[in-house]
């Protein structure tokens, strides 16, 4: 296809913590006035969603064209969904005159689709254990696999201040620019924001991230360095660094829509995540109880999310995930009442019946978290949009 993008590339890899990253850069370098291109995975509702310019979605006219070129040049070589989408995003990045690219991994790192392009920088921002079927079943193997996107002489940053040997082995064997956060450079929280520091740089009183949660600041911090690294090709002043943290949106992450009772939605899909999602719930003031709707693939660690989120939940609503790979709500209710003795437990035939059931049980200070997968915060937001179209359509309002 000839795809030899003539702009930096900012390639971002992690067991979590990829996307929050991703959407911090492409905020902050919108925000400087550049025209970035920005490429993440997977989507929640539309498959434009992984492909942005200008923080603005690709139009179905412009991707299905980018398909088409994928399809005429590929002949009889066989590419995968995730393979095909990559080389369609790039096509459309370089079409579109990109100053810079911020490109997410989509899983491991080191054979993923998106390490076929050079990184300017290359950011991995956790390990823990999830893929295991494909990466390996120890932070080592998998710290390695991600530590893959990592080049010779580029800025190989690590936002996992306690890493596997791997990873900053992996960064030095090639002789990489290796920086591990908590040593090269990191974060200090004030009262009302943080201070950024790294080598010989620190930048003082900036805001809190947009992005619910304490371990947003990781991410942040990794953005900041990638900038700093990248500071000569894509100078960036303070100003526009607030103006981006304060800006950024990530649907699905910690994400609270308008109305009562309170519907959190969060795409935690493995222990790590849920740690995070069970603090975010601790860090939220709420005078009622919380229930969750949840439904999670079967092939994750379904027992591990259950028993990092379990001392917050007052009541579960589990469902099925309507997919080849989701578990089943009779599976989910088994583990659930394994891990949390006594926990209340509604059996719903759907998510969609799952939200109804929560929101019909809880009082105006009570909050619902469906939370498990993308596809369960998918299917909360499509009954959201589909019960506000019948209202507007029945009201005129």
């Amino acid at each position: 296809m000839g795809l030899v993008p003539d702009f930096p590339i900012i390639t971002i890899a992690g067991t979590n913590g990829k996307g929050s990253t991703c959407a911090m850069l492409e905020r902050i370098l919108t925000e400087a006035g550049y025209r970035v291109g920005c490429y993440t995975s997977p989507h929640i509702l539309r498959y434009n969603e992984r492909v942005r310019v200008l923080c603005r979605e690709v139009g179905d006219e412009r991707i299905c064209r980018a398909f088409a070129a994928v399809e005429a040049a590929r002949g009889d070589v066989p590419l995968t969904y995730f393979e095909f989408g990559t080389l369609a995003a790039m096509r459309h990045f370089i079409e579109e005159r990109v100053d810079v690219a911020v490109l997410e991994v989509g899983l491991g790192g080191r054979l993923d689709a998106v390490n076929a392009f050079e990184p300017s920088c290359a950011i991995v921002t956790s390990i823990d254990l999830d893929h295991l079927d494909y990466l390996g079943n120890s932070r080592e193997s998998i710290g390695f696999e991600k530590a893959g996107i990592y080049r010779a002489g580029v800025p190989a940053l690590c936002g996992d201040p306690n890493p596997p040997r791997t990873v900053p082995d992996s960064a030095r064997k090639i002789m990489a620019d290796y920086r591990q956060i908590g040593v090269d450079f990191g974060y200090e929280l004030q009262d009302q924001g943080w201070n950024f520091w790294s080598h010989d740089t620190r930048i003082e009183g900036l805001p809190l991230p947009a992005l619910s949660g304490s371990f947003q600041m990781g991410n942040a911090a990794c953005a900041l360095e990638a900038l700093l690294a990248m500071s000569q090709q894509l100078p960036i002043a303070v100003g526009q660094i607030k103006a981006g943290l304060t800006h950024v949106v990530l649907p699905g992450r910690f994400q609270k829509l308008p109305r009562k009772p309170q519907i959190i939605l969060d795409v935690a899909h493995n222990p790590h995540a849920a740690r995070g999602l069970a603090e975010n719930l601790r860090q939220t003031r709420n005078e009622g109880r919380t229930l969750a709707v949840f439904a999670m693939l079967a092939d994750k660690d379904i027992a591990g999310v259950v028993q990092a989120v379990s001392p917050g939940i007052n009541g579960w609503f589990v469902a099925g995930i309507d997919y080849a790979r989701g578990a089943s709500a009779g599976q989910l209710e088994k583990i659930v009442r394994v891990h949390v003795p006594g926990a209340q437990i509604m059996v719903c035939d759907s998510i969609a019946g799952a939200l109804a059931q929560a929101c019909r049980s809880a009082g105006e200070n009570d909050r619902i978290i469906a939370f498990g997968s993308f596809y369960t915060v998918a299917e909360v937001l499509r009954t959201k949009q589909a019960v506000a179209q019948s209202f507007t359509t029945e009201t005129g309002v």
